[in-house]
């Protein structure tokens, strides 16, 4: 798929430099886009500029022209995105956090530093007023996060789960 994704986006780059337009050209390899793609956000950026290559194809009007033009540059755009290089490990799964990290980020609080007690109070606190039922929250979103600052209040007392 790799293959197509570069094929299209060379084609396309030709196409959009070619002085006259061929929009008929650049309306077959949009078109082929559309019916072969598997991304959707390509499937619908090309869908969304077919129109408008069509129309250009048949109106000689300075408009119509640099509506195709833009298009064009979206459509192009997301293969730029698609066939970027990526960095990194891809498919590696997450970090798993520990039931402490997970209880700091529920409160909102930072991963790296020492807390106290007055601190992790605070920010459940903070935290319960928008996550009580009786402000909009859920029940179980309340229990979680009075769970989350046990963990950090008492951490000998839970396991990392």
């Amino acid at each position: 798929m790799m293959e197509r994704l570069e094929s299209w986006k060379l084609a396309l780059e030709r196409l959009r430099t070619a002085q006259p337009a061929d929009w008929a050209e650049t309306g077959r390899v949009v078109a082929e886009i559309v019916r072969m793609s598997t991304d959707a956000t390509l499937r619908q950026a090309a869908e969304q500029a077919l129109p408008v290559l069509r129309q250009a194809l048949v109106n000689d009007d300075h408009s119509v022209t640099q509506a195709a033009q833009r298009r064009l540059g979206v459509v192009l755009e997301v293969l730029h995105g698609l066939t970027a290089p990526r960095f990194g490990r891809r498919n590696a799964m997450p970090k798993k956090l520990s039931s402490e990290d997970r209880a700091r980020k529920m409160l909102g609080l930072p991963l790296a530093v020492q807390l106290t007690c007055d601190d992790i109070n605070q920010a459940y606190r903070r935290a319960a007023k928008g996550m009580h039922p009786d402000h909009g929250g859920t029940a179980q979103a309340f229990i979680d996060l009075a769970a989350a600052r046990d963990v950090l209040i008492h951490p000998g007392a839970h396991k990392d789960a």
